[in-house]
């Protein structure tokens, strides 16, 4: 399996601990990855005139802790134990109405113009996909949690699924 990606069947014994049903990393794309590593060379520019060898460990020093700050602090969409956990923020799915999954015009549409104001987002560039979900809980404020995705139709059978269970 994936690391960034689990798919397992929920646990039904009772006092069992429910798994994850649905896990995703919603890492930074190539691009963003390789305009950070770009600082590296910049960082040993500035000290070059100290020392080349300095200049090169700073410079892979600064390269090294951007890319893994990157990639380590990304959120993460997890369907677990009966709660929708989207980077620190949770709800759990009995809150939840119908999710709908959105590719291409139509998440783009979602991202902008179709984006409520009392919704909560979370968004990132370079993820295509998009999943919103409304909240049912009178008392929330939040009307729908809006969030990217790269499986979008996956989340949305892991909230539905955990939604029955």
């Amino acid at each position: 399996m994936n690391a960034d990606m689990n798919a397992s069947a929920q646990a039904t014994e009772v006092g069992a601990v429910p798994t994850v049903t649905y896990r995703e990393r919603l890492s930074p794309s190539l691009w963003t990855l390789l305009s950070a590593a770009v600082a590296a060379p910049m960082v040993s520019l500035v000290f070059v005139p100290l020392d080349a060898t300095v200049a090169l460990i700073a410079g892979l020093a600064v390269a090294a802790a951007l890319l893994s700050s990157l990639v380590l602090l990304a959120p993460v969409v997890e369907v677990r134990g009966g709660e929708l956990r989207v980077g620190r923020a949770h709800i759990p799915v009995r809150f939840l109405g119908e999710p709908t999954g959105h590719d291409g015009e139509d998440a783009r549409l979602a991202r902008g113009p179709g984006l409520s104001a009392t919704a909560w987002h979370l968004l990132r560039p370079g993820i295509p996909g998009l999943v919103r979900v409304p909240v049912i809980d009178e008392r929330d404020a939040v009307s729908e949690w809006v969030f990217a995705t790269r499986t979008p139709d996956r989340v949305v059978a892991a909230i539905t699924r955990a939604q029955r269970g």
